[in-house]
C-alpha cells in the first residue's frame, strides 16, 4: 500500500541521489512544434486552395493548360529566390520574428487573391504569397536545432512536414466543400487568408528561440534539449567557426539533388493531382475532394511513421546518416513503382490506392528535415535549411510547367506519370550520394539565468 509520501514523490518525479523527488520535465517544446505543424498545416490548405479551385477559376478567367501550369508555378518562384535570404534572416533574428512576419504576409496576400481579376493578377498574388512563405520550413528546421537533441529531431522533423500532407488532405475535402456551398472561390480564399493573419499573432505570443527563456521550460526540459551537448572545453577542436556554409560541398549538392528530385514527385501531385483525378479518371468535385483527402492523409500518415521509425532504429544504435539513407532509399524506390504502375490500372478506386501508397511512402521524405541539424553547426542551421528548401522549390517551379507542357504535347497523363517515376529514381540517387559525417552540438548548455 502505497504511503501519503510515495504518492507525493510519484507525482513530483522520481528520487534523486540525495533522496528528495527529482522535477519532471514540461513538454513545452512539443508544444512548439504543434504550432509549427498547426503552421505548415494552414500553409498547404493555402497552397492547395489554388490547385482545387483551378478547374473552376480557369474557366472563369479562361485559362489554357500552359497558364494553369504557368500561375501554379509562380508561387515557387519568389519561395525558391528567398529561401537562402530567409535562411540568413533566420540566423541573425530568430525564427520567432521570421515565422510571425511570414505567417502575417501570407495571411494578406492569401485574402488579396480573393480580389483577383484575372491570370495576370492570380499570379502576382501567388508570387506574392511564395515571397510570405519561403522563411518557414527553414525557421522550423532552425527551431529543431535550438528545442530538441538528436534523439528527438526525427519526430520534431516530421511533426513540422507532416502538417503538409495533412494540409492537403484537410485542404483538399475542405476547400472543395466550401467552394460547392458558398458557390465562390473568392470567398473561400479570403477566409482561409483572415485566419492565417490570426495564428501568426499565436505565435508571436508563444514562441520563443531560446528555451531558457521560456517562462514554462522548467530545467528539467533543458536538461533533456541539452542531453547530447558538448562542452567546448572538453572539445577544443570543435570550436573553430565553419567556413562557408558548414557542409562539405559533395554532401550539400546530393542533398540539393535528393531534395529537388523528391519536391517535383511531391508538387507534382499537389498541383497537378485534383487535375489528373478530374481529367484522366473522371471525377467530379466532390468526388475529387474526397480523394484528395485519402491520398494525402495517406501522406500524413506516411510523414509521421518515417519520422518515429528514424527515431527507432537511432535508439537502437543504427547512426542517424546509415538510418536516414536507408529510409529515404526505400520510400523513393516504393514512390517510384507505384507512379510507373498507374498507366496500367484502368479502376479509378484502386489508381487512388496505389496513390495513397505513392504519398504514403514519398512522405518519409520528411526526416530530410534532420539533416541540417545534423549536418550543420548550430549557426548555419537556418541557411543550410533555406538553401536545401531552394532546391526543392526550384523543383516546384520547374514541374507545374513541365506537366503542362507534356499534357499539351501528349495529350494526356500517361507520359507525366512516367515523368514522375524518374524524379523518384533521381530522388533515390541524390539521397545514397550524400556523407556520412555528422557534427557534434557543441557550446555550452542551455540553462536559466
Amino acid at each position: 500500500m502505497k504511503t501519503q509520501h510515495t504518492e507525493q514523490i510519484d507525482a513530483q518525479g522520481t528520487l534523486t541521489s540525495d533522496g528528495k523527488p527529482s522535477e519532471r520535465p514540461t513538454k513545452v517544446r512539443w508544444t512548439i512544434f504543434a504550432i509549427i505543424f498547426v503552421l505548415v498545416v494552414i500553409n498547404l490548405i493555402d497552397r492547395i486552395s489554388l490547385s482545387i479551385g483551378m478547374p473552376t477559376i480557369a474557366k472563369e478567367f479562361d485559362l489554357s493548360p500552359t497558364m494553369q501550369g504557368i500561375i501554379l508555378s509562380s508561387f515557387f518562384w519568389a519561395y525558391a529566390l528567398l529561401q537562402i535570404p530567409g535562411g540568413w534572416l533566420i540566423d541573425k533574428y530568430g525564427p520567432r520574428k521570421i515565422i510571425t512576419g511570414s505567417t502575417v504576409f501570407w495571411g494578406v496576400f492569401q485574402t488579396l487573391a480573393a480580389f483577383s481579376t484575372g491570370g495576370l493578377s492570380l499570379l502576382f498574388t501567388r508570387m506574392a504569397l511564395g515571397a510570405a512563405e519561403a522563411p518557414l520550413f527553414p525557421a522550423g528546421g532552425k527551431m529543431n536545432s535550438l528545442w530538441l537533441s538528436s534523439k528527438e529531431r526525427g519526430r520534431g522533423a516530421v511533426l513540422m512536414d507532416c502538417g503538409g500532407p495533412l494540409g492537403a488532405a484537410i485542404g483538399g475535402i475542405v476547400i472543395a466543400y466550401m467552394l460547392v456551398s458558398l458557390g465562390s472561390w473568392r470567398i473561400v480564399f479570403a477566409i482561409a487568408g483572415v485566419v492565417t493573419i490570426f495564428l501568426g499573432w499565436i505565435s508571436w505570443y508563444y514562441l520563443r528561440d531560446n528555451p531558457a527563456t521560456h517562462p514554462k521550460v522548467n530545467q528539467a526540459e533543458l536538461d533533456t534539449i541539452n542531453d547530447d551537448m558538448v562542452n567546448p572545453a572538453q572539445s577544443a577542436e570543435e570550436e573553430v567557426a565553419p567556413k562557408g556554409i558548414g557542409v562539405p560541398v559533395r554532401s550539400l549538392t546530393a542533398i540539393l539533388i535528393g531534395r529537388a528530385a523528391w519536391a517535383m514527385t511531391w508538387f507534382g501531385l499537389l498541383t497537378w493531382g485534383p487535375s489528373y483525378l478530374s481529367n484522366a479518371r473522371g471525377f467530379d468535385l466532390h468526388t475529387i475532394g474526397n480523394a484528395t483527402f485519402i491520398i494525402f492523409m495517406a501522406g500524413a500518415a506516411g510523414s509521421l511513421a518515417g519520422g518515429f521509425l528514424f527515431d527507432l532504429l537511432v535508439k537502437r544504435g543504427m547512426s542517424h546518416i546509415v538510418s536516414l539513407k536507408i529510409l529515404l532509399a526505400f520510400s523513393g524506390l516504393i514512390t517510384l513503382v507505384s507512379f510507373a504502375s498507374l498507366p496500367y490500372l484502368s479502376d479509378p478506386a484502386i489508381a487512388v490506392a496505389v496513390l495513397s501508397i505513392a504519398a504514403f511512402f514519398l512522405m518519409w521524405g520528411s526526416i530530410y528535415w534532420s539533416f541540417p541539424a545534423l549536418l550543420a553547426p548550430k549557426s548555419r542551421v537556418g541557411i543550410v535549411g533555406g538553401t536545401m528548401n531552394m532546391a526543392g522549390n526550384t523543383g516546384g517551379i520547374l514541374v507545374p510547367i513541365l506537366v503542362g507542357l507534356i499534357i499539351e504535347a501528349t495529350g494526356g497523363y500517361d507520359s507525366v506519370l512516367v515523368f514522375f517515376a524518374c524524379c523518384a529514381g533521381m530522388y533515390v540517387f541524390g539521397t545514397c550520394l550524400i556523407g556520412s559525417k555528422t557534427i557534434k552540438n557543441t557550446g555550452q548548455s542551455i540553462n536559466r539565468s
